[in-house]
């Protein structure tokens, strides 16, 4: 099938074309803002829903690694089965793009005068800004459907508050440099997945979150059934799915388990199945991603998986981005 730009027009493209600006803006936004760890006494829980959720692992690894008790739990798991970690010394970093959704707002009724709240958000006149006790704010600006800018900009902040302040300027030049020829790689990309009917967003560590990510906005924005798991996950299970309709990207991550992920990407082949990886080793172009800081590295992975989206939507004649039984900001239980 051949690639016509204005196959994939519309609210969903203009908002990951945008995603350079909104970092550059988000990041100097955040100038003044405090590092977490010069915030917490006790016991720090991270919550959020769908992406918001995802964006957190990176900041747990990053508090964990630094000796602080860090918890990171689903909003409506923390309320319904975890609201006993919400005790006097906690504090509470709960993120939402839209700082309206039902479960959010749940939790800062429950949190209210009982835990010191850190609000994250896109939106400072959301209920979750106003109940918080402080707010930091990312400058994604509006956005049509699938959160795409609103979620980088969301990594960066929360990669700010994890102490990555030096690095982070590095994001949209990196991010602006990858998306220049996105209709070249939408293109390779149609070729590329052909064909494709099971689809994996699997990694490690920090590449959580664009494995969970992934998994959701190719489900979300492509209408493509596609999961998010770690790489062992896949090991443990899924890997019986290989074969010639099952397309796997694997985000190659950082250098404790980089080898461990191609070795997997390797064993996918071998059995038959198409196994991409996502990283500045990348064989394939348009998975190829800059060489970045640590903290910098989940804002570029997420950036091939938003393409992906793309390509699928091109090939089953699908405008992307389009809700269908979803809206923006998910009010109902």
């Amino acid at each position: 099938m051949q690639f016509d730009p204005l196959m994939v027009e519309g609210g969903y493209l203009r908002d990951i074309l945008a995603q350079p600006q909104a970092l550059a803006d988000t990041v100097a936004g955040l100038s003044g803002v405090p590092a977490l760890p010069e915030q917490i006494s006790e016991h720090v829980v991270l919550t959020g829903m769908g992406a918001s959720y995802h964006a957190l692992h990176p900041l747990c690894i990053q508090l964990v690694e630094r000796g602080i008790r860090a918890t990171m739990v689903e909003t409506a798991e923390l309320i319904y089965y975890f609201p006993a970690l919400l005790h006097p010394g906690t504090l509470l970093v709960a993120v939402s793009q839209s700082g309206r959704s039902v479960e959010i707002v749940k939790l800062m009724e429950m949190a209210s005068g009982r835990v010191r709240t850190i609000a994250v958000t896109n939106t400072p006149d959301s209920p979750l800004a106003a109940r918080a006790d402080s707010t930091v704010l990312t400058h994604a600006g509006a956005e049509a459907s699938v959160s795409c800018k609103t979620y980088v900009a969301m990594l960066a902040a929360l990669a700010w508050l994890g102490g990555a302040q030096d690095v982070l300027g590095q994001a949209a030049p990196a991010a602006q440099d990858y998306l220049a020829a996105w209709d070249t790689k939408v293109r390779q990309l149609m070729d590329l997945l052909a064909g494709t009917r099971k689809l994996f967003v699997i990694g490690r560590g920090a590449s959580l979150a664009a494995a969970g990510t992934g998994g959701l906005i190719l489900k979300e924005s492509a209408h493509f059934p596609a999961e998010g798991m770690t790489c062992s996950a896949f090991r443990h299970g899924p890997f019986e799915l290989s074969g010639p309709g099952t397309v796997v990207l694997v985000l190659s991550g950082d250098e404790r388990t980089a080898a461990l992920n191609a070795n997997l990407a390797a064993d996918i082949r071998q059995a038959g199945g198409r196994a991409f990886v996502i990283g500045p080793d990348a064989e394939v172009d348009p998975f190829r991603i800059a060489a970045v800081p640590a903290a910098v590295r989940p804002v570029l992975e997420i950036l091939p998986v938003q393409l992906v989206s793309l390509a699928l939507s091109a090939l089953n004649g699908h405008q992307p981005g389009n809700f269908r039984l979803l809206t923006k900001v998910t009010t109902i239980e």
